[in-house]
């Protein structure tokens, strides 16, 4: 077998949720062994985490500059960071690391502009490392399963997509009471230029594009802060236009009561349709025209190839959201692998690229420049 990847976290200390899910993800299939962190801007903080994590001390650093640095120089360094902090620190950090050789799996969105996103794919090039963004609910079974129907045309011309994702947990002012996640997410400093946009809304469109395999040419969006005294987006609303001449919707919002994580993507084509959420992961509405609806499941004998390359547990035992995550995590490791050993990365490898990323940032910024010239059509720039 081979070893473990050495790996190393920016952000993610006690307190922060995204973090705990990360660690989880890395763990789950024995690809990677934490070894090192920067887990809080305040050292102090971050030495509790490392301690609580059963962290070398000597290997708990109080910034990512120092981590780069020190493991950079270390003969059993990191060979990977994962990047899990506020979007303002994405770029920053990936750069010190980017710099040193080291891989890097970032959460997403990838950095605050398209412009440093761009500095990002520039350094990752030079570099020559891997680096993979965790738009996660691309690792499901059945969202793998989808994916493949839509490429061997069993849908016919994708003439039509729908996606969602509402939640309610921003439905009140949550960030005035000084709740750590909602703080920095609706704070343009640390979040960027897109709130619910840039949170979850990427989410939706990278999910979109993912099963579709079409991109996306240009947008219609409103943005929306419902609530008072909210400085980003709680709220879009994006019309979608694609290469292929299909046409689609995007809502994302987070003030939708009754909502936990909604996200649901429907596809239809001329010879039929597919739905999925998110809720029910493991099944599949699959529409063909002129035949009753059917739901294939991810562990039945209807579940394809590529849904059970990434499936791990027998039918009737669900998987979730850890496991497409970790999906994710695995992808990511075998890319790395491939890097090492100088081969080609495996064709079956989807791990989302700095391409995704890059994606994800012009998306963001086409749609707050839309929203801004009264919902005008832009067209996402590269």
């Amino acid at each position: 077998m081979n070893a473990r990847i050495r790996l190393g976290m920016v952000g993610g200390g006690e307190g922060a949720f995204i973090g705990v899910v990360h660690r989880m993800a890395a763990r789950l299939d024995g690809e990677y062994e934490l070894l090192a962190g920067a887990l809080s801007s305040t050292p102090e903080k971050a030495q509790r985490s490392g301690l609580a994590l059963g962290l070398d001390p000597a290997r708990v650093y109080a910034d990512f500059e120092a981590m780069a640095r020190a493991e950079a120089r270390r003969r059993d360094g990191i060979e990977a960071v994962a990047i899990v902090t506020p979007n303002h620190m994405h770029a920053p950090a990936a750069l010190a690391f980017l710099k040193r050789g080291i891989h890097v799996i970032c959460d997403k969105p990838l950095a605050t502009s398209l412009k440093q996103a761009r500095s990002l794919k520039a350094a990752a090039e030079r570099a020559g490392v891997v680096f993979a963004v965790t738009y996660n609910y691309s690792g499901y079974a059945m969202v793998r399963h989808a994916r493949a129907m839509v490429a061997a045309g069993e849908i016919g011309r994708v003439r039509v997509v729908q996606v969602e994702y509402p939640q309610e947990w921003l439905t009140e002012p949550l960030e005035q009471t000084g709740q750590k996640q909602a703080e920095w997410r609706t704070d343009p400093a640390r979040s960027g230029a897109g709130g619910s946009v840039g949170d979850i809304g990427t989410h939706a469109f990278h999910l979109a594009g993912f099963v579709s395999g079409l991109a996306v040419t240009e947008i219609s969006a409103e943005l929306t802060s419902f609530v008072a005294g909210r400085r980003l987006d709680d709220n879009v609303q994006i019309m979608l236009r694609y290469e292929n001449g299909a046409r689609g919707s995007l809502w994302a919002c987070q003030v939708a009561p009754g909502n936990e994580n909604g996200l649901r993507l429907r596809i239809f084509g001329d010879k039929g349709g597919l739905e999925w959420a998110q809720e029910q992961p493991d099944q599949l509405k699959w529409s063909s025209f002129g035949q009753p609806p059917r739901i294939v499941t991810r562990g039945s004998g209807g579940a394809n190839a590529a849904a059970a390359r990434v499936t791990r547990i027998p039918a009737g035992h669900p998987e979730g959201y850890l496991e497409a995550f970790a999906t994710i995590y695995r992808e990511a490791a075998a890319a790395i692998r491939a890097r090492q050993a100088g081969e080609p990365i495996p064709g079956d490898c989807m791990v989302p690229t700095l391409d995704d990323g890059l994606q994800g940032m012009a998306f963001i910024e086409a749609a707050v420049a839309s929203s801004k010239a009264n919902a005008r059509w832009t067209k996402l720039k590269g």
